[in-house]
Parts: structure tokens; C-alpha cells; sequence
């Protein structure tokens, strides 16, 4: 490989890399105090604990403190099978977000939430079914 093949190799790598949205570097999912995916966006934490029945989100905040539903307009857009929902997020105090589903989701199944908090703060993350 020559020289300006691999400077524009490393160029179009940090092109990429910065073109990248700030909610999508979102920290790698890890296991939250509910037994959900938990991900940290922009100092807020994100739990994802689906069920059979609904999509349930926790919000937290700093040393785990819970972070104010109330206010919140946020949704859920799911791709699950070949199919795409997008589930209204109601809040449930003290920090709660739940969304009703149609029928259970499969393993795999893509969930991304998004909307912004009654403090004005976006919220963005994506999870994976187990």
C-alpha cells in the first residue's frame, strides 16, 4: 500500500469517526441495577428491561440518583423481524418511561430511544435485545 493510499485511508477513518453524532458514542451497554442494558448518554443512564408485554426504561443520573420522568417526550422506534414500530413513551414517576407492545420482541430485535428530557437534555441510545 503506498503512502497517500494509507494517509487517505487514516483521513476518511477520522472523517468517519468525527461525523459521528455524540449521542451515538454512547458507552458500550453494560448491566443496570434492574437487570437491564444500561448505557450512559451525555451523563444520564439509560436502563432498557423489555418484557412480553412493554418496553420499560430507567432513567438515572449521577451515583445512580433517579433522573425525573415526568415531563419527558420521548419514544421508542423498534425494528424487530423486518418491521419497524414506533412506541409512545408514557412516564411513570419517579423515573420511569413505558411503552406498550403489540406482541413480544425477538431476540436481536433493534430499540432505540429517543426525545428529550422535561430539563430540555436529548436523550439517545440504542439497545439490542438479548
Amino acid at each position: 500500500m503506498s503512502a497517500t493510499s494509507k494517509l487517505t485511508s487514516v483521513v476518511i477513518a477520522a472523517a468517519l469517526t468525527l461525523a459521528l453524532p455524540m449521542s451515538a458514542m454512547a458507552h458500550e451497554a453494560t448491566k443496570g441495577p434492574n437487570g437491564g442494558a444500561l448505557v450512559d448518554v451525555e451523563g444520564h443512564h439509560v436502563e432498557f428491561v423489555p418484557s412480553a408485554s412493554e418496553l420499560t426504561f430507567y432513567l438515572t443520573g449521577e451515583k445512580d440518583a433517579p433522573i425525573a420522568s415526568s415531563g419527558a417526550k420521548v419514544k421508542a422506534i423498534v425494528q424487530d423481524n423486518g418491521k419497524t414500530a414506533q412506541i409512545d413513551l408514557s412516564a411513570v414517576e419517579p423515573n420511569k418511561l413505558i411503552g406498550k407492545l403489540s406482541a413480544p420482541l425477538s431476540s436481536g430485535a433493534k430499540v432505540v430511544v429517543t426525545g428529550s428530557l422535561a430539563d430540555g437534555h436529548g436523550l439517545q441510545a440504542r439497545f439490542e435485545t438479548p
